[in-house]
């Protein structure tokens, strides 16, 4: 059930993503039909990278069973799997959903673009 949950939080995310983005470009006037396809592919690629995560976990506990490996092992890597892909999906998604609306309403620009900044500078850091 757990990963039935995810993958309808990632469709969402995909969907409101997709929703800002066209509301951007009627906003800012971009509006084009080879843009919407080109980020109608990428929410469908998202899906089909998040089903796989879960499909990863549920194939690896199911070999957990048939192998001397501990099922518990097993269980942990494919949920650690799932895990990685929707985090990223979901923080990207968010982002790139910030990042519309900025553009959308300029009165929350301010303190999107800060809230980004600091994201990013974090994130170099890490790396």
């Amino acid at each position: 059930m757990q990963y039935v949950i995810m993958l309808v939080i990632v469709a969402w995310l995909a969907i409101a993503d997709f929703i800002t983005g066209m509301i951007k470009a009627y906003v800012t006037g971009t509006l084009s039909s080879s843009k919407m396809r080109k980020g109608g592919v990428n929410k469908v690629g998202e899906l089909v990278v998040m089903t796989t995560g879960c499909g990863l976990e549920a194939g690896i506990k199911a070999l957990g069973k048939y192998y001397d490996t501990s099922t518990q092992l097993a269980s942990f890597a494919g949920t650690a799997i799932a895990l990685l892909v929707f985090s990223y999906i979901l923080v990207m998604e968010v982002i790139s959903i910030l990042e519309n609306y900025a553009e959308i309403n300029p009165d929350a620009a301010g303190w999107i673009t800060k809230l980004l900044t600091r994201l990013k500078r974090n994130n170099d850091k890490e790396d």
